[in-house]
């Protein structure tokens, strides 16, 4: 014990572990990186850099609030609890904490960045990580339960609730490990050769391994569309016509959205992992990668939402209901009543759609 005391384990262990730690809370850490990965500094608030991020903010609103839509119409309405809405839910939770923490990087960027903490610095860029990888693992969910329904041709029962549960479950719970992982230790704050230069507390390796799992599950919910297809065609006595070209025409819209929305800010992550410190200026224009790959959290309540017509009406309905209560407002003489009951019959979409709503329908019909 005496002589592995000023030799042995305890002596590295205390600059490894304490003094790692304790430069979390240390306020130059975040500028020696950024000038050691950066080639400058230019942090200024330029007129179209402000313009960027007015853009990005808005955008990210407008992310907030229809997935917000898509969380009132499924838990306000006991036909929407079934599996596959509570997936479209949880895509939609997801969505929507990945707007509120985009909006949260924004603000701390630019000026603000070399003014934090590297705790303040893993926890903005973390909880971009952690909602933005919710969202995909909510997809490969998504795609899992799809498979499932469709290739089995059976609809969960009550004995399946387990299932859904942990498929959600365990997609939040990959995600907060793989977004918690840097602030956990695995960064570069001991290593600055070893940083990244999109991200530069992040280490390279943590970059790749994003990359690879993200790869992953790209191929993996591609792997798992390709399948439902070719189930789809070749189970002409189960599934009508028109319902396998609906179900074509999802899954290539979900997988074109996924793929250009995402293969970009992936390419630029793989660069960063293999490319030499400043040797590649491409880097620098990264946070535009990541705010097109955002577009996917804008872009999934539309595709899931107007795939289902059910869905649909129940999210417009606020909105019809704003409208109907503004024209009651404009005719004092009217009665309100009557413009106000019963609100399907008032919605276009509902006069037009004669459909049927039985939870076997509705399983079959919402082809996501």
């Amino acid at each position: 014990m005496g002589s592995s005391h000023p030799h042995g384990p305890s002596r590295p262990l205390s600059p490894t572990m304490g003094g790692l730690y304790s430069e979390y809370l240390n306020p130059e850490k975040v500028l020696e990186h950024y000038n050691y990965t950066k080639e400058t500094l230019d942090m200024q608030e330029t007129p179209s850099r402000k313009v960027a991020s007015a853009f990005i903010i808005i955008l990210c609103c407008a992310i907030v609030m229809e997935n917000l839509l898509v969380l009132i119409a499924v838990a306000r309405n006991s036909k929407f609890h079934s599996a596959m809405y509570l997936f479209l839910g949880n895509l939609a939770a997801s969505d929507l904490l990945a707007g509120v923490a985009f909006v949260a990087n924004t603000l701390l960027s630019g000026p603000v960045t070399l003014s934090l903490t590297p705790l303040q610095w893993f926890a903005r860029e973390g909880s971009a990580f952690i909602t933005l990888s919710a969202s995909v693992f909510s997809l490969l969910a998504i795609a899992i339960e799809r498979h499932v329904a469709i290739a089995k041709v059976k609809l969960y029962g009550s004995d399946k609730s387990c299932r859904m549960l942990m498929l959600i479950g365990a997609s939040w719970l990959m995600s907060l490990i793989l977004g918690g992982l840097p602030i956990l230790g695995w960064n570069c704050l001991d290593n600055l050769e070893a940083c990244s230069t999109v991200l530069p507390l992040y280490a390279k390796h943590y970059v790749l391994c994003v990359v690879t799992i993200f790869s992953v599950i790209l191929l993996a919910i591609v792997a798992l569309y390709v399948r439902i297809y070719f189930v789809v065609r070749s189970s002409h006595a189960d599934i009508a016509g028109s319902q396998t070209l609906a179900l074509l025409k999802t899954v290539t819209i979900v997988l074109g959205v996924f793929i250009i929305c995402w293969l970009p800010a992936f390419s630029i992550l793989l660069l960063d992992s293999t490319c030499p410190v400043r040797a590649c200026p491409v880097l620098y224009k990264a946070h535009y990668f990541f705010a097109f790959a955002t577009l996917n959290s804008l872009l999934n309540p539309v595709i899931y939402t107007w795939c289902s017509r059910d869905l649909r009406r129940e999210v417009l309905r606020p909105l019809q209901c704003w409208r109907q209560g503004e024209r009651v407002t404009g005719r004092r003489g009217g009665t309100p009543g009557h413009r106000l009951l019963p609100l399907r019959s008032s919605s276009s979409l509902e006069r037009g759609l004669h459909m049927p709503t039985s939870p076997t329908f509705l399983e079959g019909n919402t082809v996501v």
